[in-house]
C-alpha cells in the first residue's frame, strides 16, 4: 500500500489536491480582464434566468394559473408568508418583493454548484455573499433610521432592558453585534457553506480519478466509492442550497423586524 501511495505522488492527477486556488479563475475571454471570470458570468446569467422568467410568467397572467405561473406565484407565496409575515408581520408586507427577489437570487447562484458542467456556485466567492450583506446592513439600518430617527434607532439598538451599571459593558458588546458582526456574519454563513459543500465535491469527483488511476485493483474500488459519495454528496449539497437561501432571507427579515421595533 505504502508503495501504491508513493506511485500515486509521483504521478498526480491534474487539479489533485483541491484548494483555495480553485476559486481564482482565469479570465474566460484573452485581455477582457479579470472582472469577466466564470463567476461573474454566472453571476450575469442567474439575474438574467430571474427577470426573464418572473417577466415571461407574469405577462399574461391567468385565473386559473399555468404550470410556471403557479411555480413563481409559490415562490413569493412562500416567501411572503413563510419569511415576510411570519417574521415582520403586516408591516414588512412591503419588504416581501426584495426578501423574494433576494432568496431567488441566492438559490440560483447555489444550485449552480450541483449544475454539470458547471458545479461551482457562485456563492462560494466571498465577495458575491458580500454584497448582498452590505444591501441588507444599509436596509436595515435606513429603515430603523427613516422609522425611529437616528438617536431613538441607536437608543433601541444600543440600549437594552438591563441595569444601568451594565450599560459600559452592554453598549460596546450590542454595537458589536449589531453594527460589526452582522453583515459579516451573514455574508460568511453562505460562503462557508458553499465553500465547504465545493470542495467536498471536488475531493470526492477527483479523489476518485486519482484511486482510479492507480494500478492497484483495491484502489479502483475504492475510486467507485469515491463517486458514490460524490453522488450523495451533490444530494446533500442541494439540501444546503435550498437551506442557505431561506436562512439568508430568515436573517435579514429578522434584522429588518429589529430595526423595526419599538423596544430592543
Amino acid at each position: 500500500m505504502i508503495d501504491s501511495v508513493r506511485m500515486l505522488a509521483d504521478e498526480p492527477v491534474h487539479g489533485w489536491p483541491p484548494s483555495v486556488n480553485d476559486f481564482f479563475l482565469p479570465e474566460l475571454v484573452h485581455g477582457a480582464g479579470a472582472w469577466l471570470t466564470k463567476f461573474t458570468l454566472f453571476i450575469w446569467i442567474s439575474v438574467a434566468i430571474a427577470l426573464i422568467y418572473f417577466l415571461v410568467t407574469y405577462r399574461k397572467p391567468k385565473l386559473v394559473p399555468t404550470k410556471n405561473q403557479w411555480f413563481a406565484e409559490s415562490l413569493y407565496g412562500f416567501v411572503r408568508n413563510s419569511v415576510t409575515q411570519e417574521i415582520i408581520g403586516k408591516e414588512g408586507l412591503r419588504f416581501a418583493p426584495y426578501l423574494s427577489s433576494l432568496f431567488i437570487f441566492v438559490l440560483i447562484n447555489n444550485l449552480w454548484g450541483i449544475l454539470p458542467g458547471v458545479q461551482l456556485s457562485t456563492m462560494s466567492h466571498i465577495a458575491y455573499p458580500a454584497v448582498l450583506a452590505i444591501l441588507t446592513y444599509i436596509l436595515f439600518n435606513y429603515v430603523g433610521i427613516k422609522k425611529h430617527g437616528l438617536v431613538k434607532y441607536l437608543k433601541t439598538q444600543l440600549v437594552p432592558p438591563a441595569p444601568l451599571w451594565l450599560m459600559p459593558l452592554l453598549i460596546p458588546l450590542e454595537f458589536l453585534s449589531v453594527f460589526i458582526l452582522r453583515p459579516f456574519t451573514l455574508a460568511v454563513r453562505l460562503f462557508a457553506n458553499m465553500f465547504a459543500g465545493h470542495v467536498i465535491l471536488l475531493v470526492f469527483t477527483l479523489g476518485g480519478f486519482v484511486l482510479f488511476a492507480s494500478n492497484n485493483l483495491l484502489y479502483k474500488g475504492f475510486a467507485l466509492g469515491s463517486w458514490a459519495m460524490a453522488i450523495v454528496m451533490t444530494i446533500f449539497e442541494l439540501l444546503v442550497a435550498l437551506l442557505q437561501a431561506y436562512v439568508f432571507a430568515l436573517l435579514t427579515a429578522v434584522y429588518l423586524e429589529g430595526s423595526l421595533a419599538e423596544e430592543h
